[in-house]
């Protein structure tokens, strides 16, 4: 497994590092080709903050856990990450199996006025073709609360979204 370890007011020991190593070598056991982690670390007011991202072939899985300890952070993230494994394994795999990803770069566009909001953060995303149930899967393995994708009926760009009553929401663009 190839790791990324990156910290934010925080410095990275060999001793850190050796344990988040040993930790995460655990998610092989679930794969078969080699995976590939981005591990960061951040401390801020006394909070230890852990976020591990493993992209997946087009999916993501992703965990993220805070505490007042990193090594407890580190764990926490874990078990969260093998629960999603779990819970998803067949869909995962079955998805990986799948050929004929097509990859269509997202880039968000600029804000022109100085005095209103203004874009802070850009991200790049790949589309990948799915259906609503994929692209509702994906969306809960990373978290958010909302997810773009591809549809692969319509070949065009849909989101779905989690509401407040706890239902999910798709937005299908009509051009």
């Amino acid at each position: 497994m190839q790791i990324t370890i990156r910290g934010k007011n925080i410095e990275t020991t060999v001793a850190l590092k050796e344990y988040i190593e040993k930790k995460l070598s655990k998610l092989e056991k679930y794969f078969e080709s080699p995976l590939q982690a981005q591990v960061s670390l951040s401390v801020e007011r006394g909070r230890h903050i852990v976020e591990v991202m493993i992209p997946l072939d087009g999916m993501l899985l992703r965990g993220e856990e805070e505490t007042g300890d990193m090594y407890a952070s580190v764990d926490l993230v874990l078990e969260k990450l093998e629960r999603q494994i779990e819970k998803y394994k067949t869909r995962i795999f079955r998805r990986l199996r799948q050929a004929g990803n097509k990859s269509y770069p997202l880039v968000p566009q600029q804000a022109t006025d100085e005095e209103g909001p203004r874009i802070v953060r850009t991200k790049k995303v790949t589309l990948k073709p799915m259906n609503v149930e994929e692209a509702v899967l994906q969306m809960d393995l990373i978290g958010h609360d909302f997810f773009v994708f591809l549809n692969d009926d319509t070949e065009e760009v849909n989101v779905v979204y989690k509401r407040k009553d706890g239902n999910y929401g798709w937005i299908e663009p009509k051009i």
